[in-house]
């Protein structure tokens, strides 16, 4: 099998197991120094202190394959830091899918999605809690995912909030095409959370970005029975309502339950109710405990957790380490199309100790 590089050349797999066979040290070098360029391109501009604690090795030896890196042209230094030059950048992406084909990144997502029972698994490398491009390519991911999979004609796409949703959002590029058209909803109403955060607002950034249309929904994060029956009579409300019930394709993400609940401004008796049930994700105004089992409910107008299960493109977005329980946990209710896009730190974190 080989595998095409951007500059039109050819690197057979087989070839480089050889190679690896006679001088074992030719990959070792370029897995160690691939890494020191993804962590560069990830933290730039970044000290060589810093570095060396990220890569965990120390200040000394890194400063030998800097030196090496920097006579090759790939990095450049100044009083700010270290920071791939232009030639670094392309060698870096270039050498991005190679990394992920000798290295097993395909099998880790295999195994990550069969042991949710999920359609597909897509796993960036490295950490989002503590690498914010990261999450830049978690964009670049669920782009490429949609291009990928909603399909020509007339879409609705319902989008939930969230920190990492916002995030994700501003790295979308286009999806209009002449054939295919995207109407963006927010997924459940939300006011009374951080703007930017917003369903309406997430949805509004992504429909922006990739020339597509929105609707908002203008309604209160948490409802009484008498205030959802009332709102239900308002024509533009019930507009909304009826789009996102008619949605083919949902984006959502995946919280930490006490993180999501102390954002949401629950009382202090709802968090310590949630931390006597153990709860530790929250996803759709759900919340639920390390067997995923759903402990607690907030009363939202717009897509609830049964609504999902026959919509054919479910997207969810999620990584860091800290968020693996959260999603281990959330997984376990998602619907078989489910697409799960996180990075390599939390698919680690999942699968330690489970048998091979």
């Amino acid at each position: 099998m080989g595998l095409k590089l951007s500059n039109g050349g050819c690197v057979m797999l087989e070839d480089l197991r050889v190679m690896e066979a006679i001088a074992p040290e030719i990959l070792t070098t370029i897995q160690e120094r691939y890494r020191i360029l993804q962590n560069i391109y990830w933290m730039q501009p970044v000290g060589r202190r810093v570095l060396a604690d990220n890569l965990a090795v120390t200040e000394r030896v890194l400063r030998t394959e800097t030196d090496s890196l920097k006579k090759l042209e790939l990095i450049e230094t100044s009083k700010s830091g270290m920071k791939l030059t232009s030639k670094g950048e392309e060698v870096y992406h270039q050498l991005g899918h190679l990394m992920d084909q000798l290295f097993g990144m395909d099998r880790l997502e295999r195994r990550l999605a069969d042991y949710f029972g999920i359609s597909r698994c897509i796993i960036t490398p490295g950490d989002s809690d503590r690498q914010e491009k990261v999450i830049e390519e978690f964009g670049h991911l669920l782009w490429d995912a949609l291009n990928k999979q909603v399909p020509i004609g007339e879409n609705i796409i319902a989008v939930m909030g969230g920190t990492t949703m916002a995030n994700v959002a501003e790295n979308l590029s286009i999806l209009e095409t002449h054939n295919r058209h995207n109407m963006f909803v927010p997924a459940r109403g939300g006011i009374g959370e951080y703007v930017n955060v917003q369903a309406n607002s997430v949805s509004a950034v992504m429909a922006m970005r990739t020339r597509g249309n929105y609707r908002s929904l203008f309604v209160p994060e948490q409802l009484s029975s008498a205030t959802y029956d009332s709102l239900l009579q308002e024509p533009s409300i019930l507009e909304v309502l009826n789009l996102i019930s008619e949605a083919n394709c949902v984006i959502h993400s995946i919280g930490r339950a006490i993180h999501m609940a102390a954002r949401r401004k629950m009382t202090e008796k709802e968090l310590l109710m949630l931390k006597q049930k153990n709860a530790v994700a929250e996803s759709f105004g759900y919340f639920f405990n390390e067997s995923g089992e759903i402990v607690y409910r907030i009363p939202r107008i717009g897509l609830q957790l049964k609504d999902i299960l026959n919509i054919p493109y479910i997207f969810a977005v999620a990584g860091g380490k800290s968020k693996a329980k959260a999603i281990h946990a959330y997984m376990k209710n998602a619907p078989k199309q489910t697409w799960l896009i996180t990075d390599e730190a939390a698919a680690n974190e999942i699968l330690k100790g489970l048998s091979l």
